[in-house]
């Protein structure tokens, strides 16, 4: 199955969160964490202290107008639904070009499969380390959103160093 969204991102874009590939959900809906269980906006929108966007294009104003970008590090791949336990025969999409045609210098990792996966297909190209973040998925249950919302911040003290 071929990833069917664009990535999020602009010259001025310094950090990248790269997720592994997208839900059912997402890809049905034709945006990233499309899924209103999945915490990804809630967390972004409370670090941020904004409004939770409700469009797709007030979501990727969103991003943008504070830098950020949003991929998956999956181009294509076999998948059982959602289940990231189930990725098989992986094609990495093409961060380095993402990287060459932004100002991306921080990159983390939406959960341990998005962490493993650039690690095995990205890293060695694009040189730049990820930080693994706590997956905002549903099926990360076990995380309270005040614990995330904790290991998500490095992405604000690392945008005031």
């Amino acid at each position: 199955m071929d990833h069917p969204l664009a990535p999020i991102s602009n010259p001025h874009s310094t950090a990248l969160i790269l997720g592994s590939f997208p839900s059912v959900l997402s890809r049905k809906a034709g945006f990233y964490y499309a899924n209103p269980q999945n915490r990804f906006w809630r967390i972004l929108c409370t670090l941020f202290r904004e409004e939770l966007p409700t469009s797709t294009q007030a979501k990727t104003e969103f991003l943008l107008s504070h830098h950020l970008a949003l991929w998956d590090v999956i181009h294509s791949c076999d998948i059982l639904g959602s289940s990231d336990a189930s990725i098989q025969n992986v094609i990495p999409n093409d961060i380095l070009t993402l990287l060459k045609a932004s100002s991306i210098t921080r990159i983390y990792a939406n959960g341990s499969s998005a962490f493993e996966l650039y690690m095995k297909y990205c890293y060695t190209k694009t040189g730049i380390p990820i930080v693994k973040l706590p997956s905002t998925s549903s099926a990360n249950a076990n995380v309270s959103f005040e614990n995330l919302l904790k290991a998500w911040e490095v992405i604000l003290q690392d945008e005031f160093k």
